[in-house]
């Protein structure tokens, strides 16, 4: 069954296919009337220079009204005749800022950069070249392509952006009211329990069994009370992290394979700001993740360390690993592996680690039948 993140993944992916298309062809169309109208200015100065030459060749008693209405046609394109020495003859439509004999050579090497220079010949000794620009409206025609694309992708960025920002929106609202709720479901029950195991520990004293009820019984309590601070504001206090994760640790080991080795690998005591309810609740889901993946045999090691402002808690195991397709989305909501499972605790994780201690987590080495390797970043002063 396709979830309704890789339909939103397709979405994007068709969308931006589109803009993209929308754009090259746009880019296409916009560069080919670019072309004719170059074309079309390149006959018209051919025609220019023609009638130049007609005028300069006609006698006092031509009528040389048609071909002076020819030349004057030509109101934006912009101009220079020069002998064959490069000396200017004249000039039309060349700004005033640019009429100085300076600046017009420079303008004479600029035109035969950009547009093959029209030869006038009036005989085997005498000659005259045509030099010419582009037009103003040719010149914004041509950027028009890449002001379009700078146009498309700005639209683009803010689509997705928006799309990603109703996303977000939408898994808050759903997180916040699926939490709340099952906070407030599990609290009667609880305290029912909790009831429930006191009068059961006055009756029978001596046996230990109550005690591990209780554990439970409190577990579930902090459970509740973990979802309640979803979509709440949530208290860091800085703590001492090892301890933090010791406890998880003891807690977990009573209640998951006796095949399974569980160790903490440490170097030195760190503090670091938490909700150490929040995090104990990534740590366990991270070490149960493990433990599934394993089969309930082998090996999860947790690794505390520091690296200048970064503190690190890597908890590494050697399960049977994840492939480089599903380590992209494991964190997303409602993706999962299990035939057993909503696919929600490392997007629960994520969202605890990320947006509540501002800090990271990822899969930080995976191979197959070999093992899997998150990483989880807090950012110390």
């Amino acid at each position: 069954m396709t979830s309704i993140y890789e339909v939103r993944q397709r979405f994007k992916l068709l969308f931006s296919s589109l803009a993209i298309l929308i754009a090259i062809s746009s880019f296409v169309v916009t560069n080919s009337l670019v072309q004719k109208l170059s074309d079309e200015e390149k006959s018209k100065m051919q025609i220019w220079a023609n009638a130049t030459k007609e005028l300069i060749n006609m006698d006092e008693y031509c009528d040389i009204s048609f071909v002076q209405q020819v030349i004057e046609a030509n109101t934006t394109i912009p101009v220079i005749l020069v002998t064959q020495e490069d000396s200017v003859i004249s000039y039309k439509n060349i700004p005033e800022r640019l009429q100085e004999s300076r600046k017009l050579q420079q303008l004479v090497e600029e035109y035969k950069k950009s547009n093959t220079p029209i030869e006038i010949v009036f005989s085997d000794t005498e000659r005259q070249y045509l030099y010419y620009g582009n037009s103003l409206l040719l010149i914004q025609l041509s950027y028009f392509p890449f002001v379009q694309l700078i146009a498309v992708f700005i639209f683009l960025v803010f689509v997705i952006w928006a799309l990603l920002s109703t996303k977000k929106a939408e898994q808050n609202e759903v997180w916040v009211g699926l939490s709340k709720e099952t906070a407030h479901q599990l609290g009667t029950p609880i305290s029912s329990l909790m009831a429930w195991t006191e009068i059961f520990k006055s009756k029978y004293i001596e046996d230990s069994m109550f005690g591990e009820m209780e554990k439970d019984v409190n577990r579930l309590r902090t459970i509740a009370e973990r979802f309640s601070q979803i979509g709440s504001k949530t208290d860091l206090e800085i703590v001492n992290l090892n301890q933090v994760i010791h406890n998880a640790v003891d807690y977990l080991r009573t209640r998951i394979s006796k095949k399974i080795t569980l160790s903490i690998q440490e170097n030195e005591v760190l503090y670091c700001e938490l909700n150490v309810s929040l995090f104990e609740w990534v740590i366990e889901n991270l070490c149960k993740n493990a433990a599934d993946a394993m089969s309930g045999d082998g090996i999860i090691k947790i690794q505390l360390s520091q690296k200048g402002k970064e503190i690190r808690i890597d908890v590494i195991d050697n399960g049977k690993g994840i492939s480089k397709h599903n380590s992209r989305k494991i964190f997303n909501p409602g993706f999962t592996t299990k035939k057993r499972g909503w696919g929600l605790g490392l997007s629960l994780a994520k969202r605890i680690i990320e947006e509540y201690h501002q800090g990271k987590i990822f899969v930080q080495h995976t191979e197959i039948d070999k093992g899997t390797t998150f990483r989880i970043i807090f950012y110390v002063q």
